[in-house]
């Protein structure tokens, strides 16, 4: 795995009123590892992907992505992006084929391999009966499958993924599992948030783990283990550390977090 930093960011906070959604996140993403940001319901992590994106704004700090600051150099920052939300919206007078191809110009694929790529990829998630069906009739998980091809379709070094396997049946969440793994050996990236723990343990090279806006630990599932004493699975250390905030927790907070950045 590759040591290059495809992700940084530095003191990011985002701030919506007197709320504090993210509150001074550091965190680094090497090139060529599957990344698990979990955290529980309204811990920030939405809006974290939102700023990498640039779809928000921070209120404070910045974020590279492939060495690019996104506030300076937003375009060719995002040009190494795919980026698939856990509502996705999606043009609902095209058809599965139209928008996919609509994305794919954007980011100018070349065209002599494009209606392959896309034709292969709802191929892969059975959809190839809807691809020219107006996406106005596509079920949520198809929804789902759709905008997963499209943030696929120009290959981006660095994929951010919104709890990835919602809405999607067992095959579909399987095909998304070997899709990750697919892309972690050709030398890209995958951040993804996810509340399936079994997925993140699973999967995940490195994990994070934030509650209120903050970073909780950072490390690699041996190393959380061996941080939570009594823990078992990733569960068991999620819930020891976003329950309670006493000085012992806290404690283990910082040390985690330093050995995972070593």
């Amino acid at each position: 795995m590759g040591e290059e930093m495809i992700l940084k960011l530095e003191n990011l906070s985002k701030n919506y009123g007197r709320v504090e959604a993210v509150k001074n996140l550091n965190l680094e993403v090497r090139q060529g590892e599957v990344f698990g940001f979990l955290g529980p319901n309204g811990a920030g992590k939405t809006t974290t992907i939102k700023v990498c994106t640039g779809l928000l704004r921070p209120t404070g700090g910045r974020v590279w992505i492939k060495g690019y600051e996104l506030g300076q150099e937003p375009a060719r920052a995002k040009s190494y992006l795919g980026y698939v939300p856990d509502n996705p919206f999606l043009y609902e007078k095209l058809t599965g084929r139209e928008y996919v191809q609509f994305v794919a110009r954007l980011y100018q694929v070349n065209s002599e391999n494009r209606e392959r790529r896309i034709e292969d990829f709802f191929s892969s998630f059975k959809m190839e009966d809807s691809i020219d069906e107006l996406i106005q009739g596509y079920s949520r998980g198809m929804r789902q499958k759709t905008a997963l091809i499209a943030a696929l379709i120009h290959r981006p070094d660095l994929l951010l993924v919104d709890e990835p396997t919602a809405n999607l049946d067992p095959r579909s969440a399987r095909l998304v599992k070997d899709i990750f793994r697919s892309i972690k050996e050709q030398g890209r990236t995958v951040f993804m948030s996810t509340h399936v723990m079994e997925i993140a343990e699973n999967l995940c090279d490195r994990i994070a783990i934030i509650h209120q806006g903050e970073l909780l630990a950072l490390g690699t599932m041996e190393e959380l283990l061996a941080g939570v004493k009594g823990s078992s699975s990733l569960e068991d250390i999620f819930l020891s550390l976003t329950e309670g905030h006493d000085e012992d927790t806290r404690e283990i907070i910082r040390e985690l977090t330093e050995e995972g950045r070593e």
